[in-house]
């Protein structure tokens, strides 16, 4: 074969090959569609729609630092040498700190039986050690589920804080509130809540109660049949304020408490407030002598205060953008008394300097050991999420 043929019947062949490929169909794959996180504006800052769902989602919290001096409420310490002299040494010698990190996940979907909502917070805790009732200087990890629960309509069941502390709105913005103790805090619960358009409020709760740790320690409060405490409340709040009262019933020990709360707003930059309780109980101090005392029928979970009523007062003033003046004062019974103040001062957007400081004393003569004492706060606090 010469130079010539080979060359044309190379030729033919190529074209013959370039033909055979040409008839077959050119397949490109489409791109998988890429779906984008959207926002949800419907409650609120911070919830986006979890892809493929119509399900909102919030992840928030924020990191605390506290750092402690003085007698207040949890921040009593013992050090190694009180505990060497069994316990009779001086306490506060030294700082009480907390670091924590608190975690809120909180999502939303909405039904034909109304929003869809689950809630949990997860505080995790390095904190100085308790035991027995005594603070020690030594650390530990802890890990805490504050809330854990479902709601639907109006319904909620799970774990959270009582509905006789939370129906009137806490107490104040005081880092160290309810040095005087207003009510409990985390229980089992189920609950409905009613909330009108013209601003009108109300809510029944069944719940168990807790197991007595906390500044209201009496003992034990957890139910011991299958007969719950009940919680109710009405409110209603407008424009110049609101008024709330709220009952429970302890069914363990048969005892009821009554709350009542009146907030007023100044002003754009002021609001006050004036909470007042009583309880059906009858406490009464009893002198067994050598310095013991005892207080009688003083078991009621919905009354830690001392004696049968308290009163608390209080308000915030917000001096400027930055920083708003909170103060607490509370008052019971057995003539306990306690005021708290703080400047809640947001440094850079979503960070938080809190310092405090704290009185608190006792104008009892049956009880003349107790001296007035001083106490010093300082949160730090970093938010995230909206």
């Amino acid at each position: 074969m010469n130079i010539k043929g080979l060359l044309l019947g190379s030729a033919a062949a190529l074209v013959a090959v370039s033909g055979a490929r040409a008839a077959d169909a050119v397949v490109i794959a489409e791109p998988e569609p890429m779906e984008y996180v959207r926002v949800c504006d419907t409650y609120g800052v911070g919830y986006y729609y979890i892809p493929g769902t119509e399900t909102c989602l919030k992840v928030s919290g924020y990191l605390r630092y506290d750092i402690g001096v003085g007698t207040a409420g949890f921040l009593d310490v013992w050090d190694k040498q009180d505990l060497a002299e069994g316990f009779y040494g001086d306490t506060n010698d030294t700082y009480y700190k907390r670091a924590r990190f608190a975690l809120r996940v909180d999502s939303r979907t909405e039904t034909e039986l109304g929003t869809l909502r689950t809630y949990a917070q997860i505080n995790f805790n390095y904190d100085v050690e308790s035991d027995a009732g005594f603070t020690y200087t030594d650390d530990a990890d802890q890990l805490a589920i504050e809330h854990a629960y479902i709601e639907l309509g109006g319904f909620r069941v799970g774990v959270t804080d009582s509905l006789f502390s939370t129906f009137t709105g806490y107490s104040s913005g005081v880092s160290n509130d309810g040095l005087v103790p207003y009510g409990p805090f985390q229980t089992h619960q189920i609950a409905y809540t009613f909330t009108g358009g013209n601003g009108f409020t109300a809510a029944v709760a069944l719940e168990e109660g807790g197991d007595g740790e906390g500044n209201y320690d009496l003992g034990s409060y957890a139910l011991d049949d299958y007969v719950p405490n009940v919680v109710g409340g009405i409110g209603w709040t407008g424009g110049w304020g609101g008024v709330s009262v709220v009952g429970g019933y302890d069914a363990v020990y048969e005892e009821g408490a009554v709350k009542g709360r009146v907030d007023f707003n100044v002003n754009d930059a002021l609001s006050l407030f004036v909470m007042g309780a009583w309880a059906s109980n009858d406490d009464d101090i009893v002198d067994l002598g050598g310095g013991v005392f005892d207080v009688s029928d003083a078991q009621n979970y919905y009354a830690p205060w001392g004696g049968s009523w308290a009163a608390w007062i209080g308000g915030a003033w917000k001096v400027t953008e930055q920083a708003t003046i909170n103060l607490e004062i509370g008052y019971d019974d057995f003539e306990n008394f306690s005021t708290v103040a703080n400047v809640d001062y947001e440094l850079v957007p979503n960070f938080h300097v809190i310092p405090e400081i704290i009185y608190v004393d006792n104008f009892n003569d049956d009880f003349p050991e107790v001296d007035d004492n001083w106490g010093g706060f300082l949160r730090l606090q970093a938010n995230f999420g909206g």
